[in-house]
Formats: structure tokens, C-alpha cells, sequence
């Protein structure tokens, strides 16, 4: 396979922001690539968009199929589909839990289970899940997303030692805060309850002024270029100033030193 034929790509999630930067620069890297959405959207040079619930698995079922019949196979999955959840643990229901958990979870389970038989008949592939400095750090008012990200952490990693041996390798990237429609993906909590109402709102504002003042997607979308194109793949790729600096801090400094800078950072008392 040469440099300007890398293969098929498949990106969940391609309409916008991360999803949409990550498909474009595999495209112009020489893969061909195919893009999903909830609703239609207009193709793109090198992009084929097609329309998939990743909650559904019949949706996911018919998309990796026809994606088969077309192109023949998929050399590399994209799991970037995903929403945010804003509010205390607290003031969400355990149904609206499971509906987060249902796309960025479960989701990526669905679309990586269809595409892993694809990948192992040719014992070749490559799964890219995108996670998030959440996967590694706690985030008040987040607790609900940050816990499917750090799911999203060990799910990767274990399906990894399962499937290498298929000559298919698993890893993770973890953007920091990146520039994309703040509202786009954002749930906030069904149950809201008076007494987190302040500090809601504080953590509200401080992830608005992060993301503006955050890496534009195709920071994000580079470090996917490199993680599915990598000949040894590490399990993990920091995307970002901010993600390199929060994985260093999470390894290497003291646990109550980790967690006084959390509640510093989020206005809370020590």
C-alpha cells in the first residue's frame, strides 16, 4: 500500500469539529475515507458521508456493510462519536446516564464489534478511540462523561492485548480542550437542583472560556493522522499542550497535590 493509498478509513461522528478535521486530514493523506453522521451532510473530496445511529446496532450493522460492498474493506476506524453531559452527578438520571454512556460508550463497542471481523479475516487494522483529559483526570460537573471517558481507557487498552495477536492494534487518543461549537454535543442535566446551582454555573463558564481559549480540531486531528499511521503504535497519544501537561501532573505528582489543583481550578474551598 503506498504512501498516497493508505487504505479505508471510517470516522464516526464527521459532520463537525474534531470528527470533521480528522476525516479531512486523513483524506488528504491518501486514505479513502468514510465519514457518519446523525443527519445528512454533503460529501467532501475524498470523504463519503453516511447517516448512522451508533446506538442502534442495525444502523451500525447496514453501515459497515455497505462500506464492505463498496470499497472492499476498512483499514482504519475512527471511534470519534460522542456527546457531553453538564451537570452535578447528582442532578442526572440514571436513564440520561445510560444515554451518554449509550453513545460514547456502548456506541464505539457497537461500530468497533461490526468492523473487528472485517479487520481480522485480512489480519490487519487499526481502532482509534478518542478519549479525553477526563479519561484521566476527575471534572466536577462532568462526572457522568468523565466516566465514560476513563471507560473508554480500559476498554481500549484490554481489547488491544486481544486483538494484537490479529495484527489489529487498539489505541487512544486524548485531546485537552479543543475549539468546537461549545452547545453542539452538550446535554446539560434533566433533574437540576438549586444547590449546585452556583458552582454549575462557575464550571459552565470556565469550560466555555477553556474551549474558546482551547487547540483548534486539527491539533486533535494531526495526532490521529499519526496514531493510525504509526508502525508500533504507543496505547496512548496526548493531543495537545494542555493533555500532555495534565497526563505528566496525573503520573508524576502526589494524589492531594492533584486534587488541591483540581479544586483550585474550579473554585472550590480546600
Amino acid at each position: 500500500m503506498s504512501k498516497t493509498d493508505r487504505g479505508i478509513a471510517l470516522v464516526t461522528g464527521a459532520s463537525s469539529g474534531i470528527g470533521l478535521a480528522t476525516a479531512q486530514a486523513l483524506a488528504q493523506a491518501g486514505y479513502q475515507v468514510f465519514g457518519t453522521s446523525r443527519k445528512p451532510v454533503a460529501d467532501q473530496p475524498g470523504i463519503t458521508m453516511r447517516i448512522c445511529d451508533v446506538t442502534d446496532a442495525a444502523s451500525v450493522k447496514t453501515l459497515v456493510d455497505s462500506i464492505v460492498r463498496e470499497a472492499g474493506t476498512i483499514d482504519l476506524l475512527v471511534n470519534n462519536a460522542g456527546i457531553g453531559l453538564l451537570g452535578a452527578a447528582e442532578e442526572s438520571s440514571v436513564a440520561q446516564a445510560q444515554r451518554l454512556f449509550d453513545v460514547n460508550v456502548f456506541g464505539v463497542a457497537r461500530v468497533t464489534n461490526a468492523v473487528l471481523p472485517v479487520m481480522r479475516a485480512r489480519k490487519r487494522g487499526r481502532i482509534v478511540n478518542m478519549s479525553s483529559i477526563l479519561g484521566l483526570i476527575p471534572a466536577p460537573f462532568n462526572a457522568f462523561y468523565a466516566a465514560s471517558k476513563h471507560a473508554i481507557e480500559g476498554y481500549s487498552e484490554s481489547l488491544d492485548h486481544e486483538v494484537r495477536e490479529y495484527g489489529i492494534r487498539v489505541v487512544v487518543v486524548e485531546p485537552g480542550l479543543t475549539r468546537t461549537a461549545f452547545e453542539e454535543n452538550l446535554t446539560r442535566a434533566d433533574q437540576p437542583l438549586a444547590v449546585y446551582a452556583a458552582a454549575r454555573t462557575r464550571s459552565e463558564n470556565l469550560m466555555r472560556m477553556g474551549v474558546e481559549a482551547g487547540d483548534p480540531p486539527q491539533v486533535v486531528a494531526d495526532v490521529v493522522l499519526t496514531a493510525a499511521t504509526a508502525a508500533k503504535p504507543k496505547l496512548r497519544y496526548a493531543a495537545g499542550k494542555q493533555s500532555s501537561q495534565v497526563r505528566a501532573l496525573r503520573r508524576y505528582l502526589p494524589e492531594a497535590m492533584v486534587d488541591r489543583s483540581l479544586r483550585k481550578f474550579n473554585g472550590f474551598t480546600a
